[in-house]
């Protein structure tokens, strides 16, 4: 698992160029990835939704236009990606680590998380403190990167690991915080492998849907009991 400290400190020296970068690097699918998140949200109508590991907002930003009913608050361990996303609009933030969110027990109707929990230090504590926020029915949304299938998988991966870092090197001029995202995305658990940790932290109703030939892939699980 990814090291939160080098982590931590490699976002906070990329967050002026961030949303540029991934824009650039998804050919702009980052955006319609989390319009897809979002309308699966919004069937909902959510009163409360925390968005955890919220980084420059995105994902917050785009509940809240479609939902402006709805009481958004966003949270990250990285102040400098914090107050990127406060100046974009996103009206509440809050820093906080995902590992122990500062929340009573059954706060929100809804958690979402973005290319955030591949990022953090204990996959399977992060999900049990989520659920632990939930209300009992209320809904989990995971958004990350995953690896396709078949006859792309060899390609994507020499993108990732040798393409991907030099050309986020040039965009932010910090090469050294990428080279690291090719080995989180191969560890990290997708598809079957994730509904059997969402089970294990107390899920259920969980599904996965592959997006974009499976480079990346939307998890959605109910908090059970």
């Amino acid at each position: 698992m990814p090291d939160p400290i080098y982590v931590k400190e490699a976002f906070a020296r990329i967050a002026d160029r961030y949303v540029m970068t991934n824009h650039v690097l998804s050919m702009g699918m980052d955006v319609w990835w989390r319009k897809v998140v979002t309308g699966r949200i919004k069937r909902l109508n959510p009163a409360k939704l925390l968005d955890v590991a919220s980084g420059t907002g995105d994902l917050a930003l785009s509940v809240q236009v479609a939902m402006p009913q709805t009481k958004v608050i966003a949270t990250d361990f990285c102040a400098e990606m914090l107050e990127l996303a406060s100046s974009r609009g996103v009206r509440q933030t809050l820093v906080a680590d995902a590992l122990e969110l500062p929340f009573p027990d059954g706060e929100f109707d809804v958690v979402t998380v973005a290319f955030g929990l591949r990022n953090m230090g204990d996959y399977e504590r992060a999900l049990k403190e989520m659920r632990r926020v939930l209300k009992a029915g209320g809904s989990l949304f995971i958004l990350d990167f995953s690896l396709p299938k078949g006859v792309l998988c060899v390609p994507y991966r020499f993108y990732l690991h040798y393409i991907l870092p030099k050309l986020a090197g040039l965009l932010t001029k910090q090469k050294d915080a990428y080279e690291y995202l090719g080995g989180s995305i191969e560890q990290f658990p997708s598809g079957a492998a994730m509904i059997a940790l969402l089970e294990k932290t107390g899920f259920g109703e969980a599904t996965a849907k592959p997006m974009t030939f499976g480079v990346v892939s939307v998890y959605e699980a109910v908090r059970e009991g």
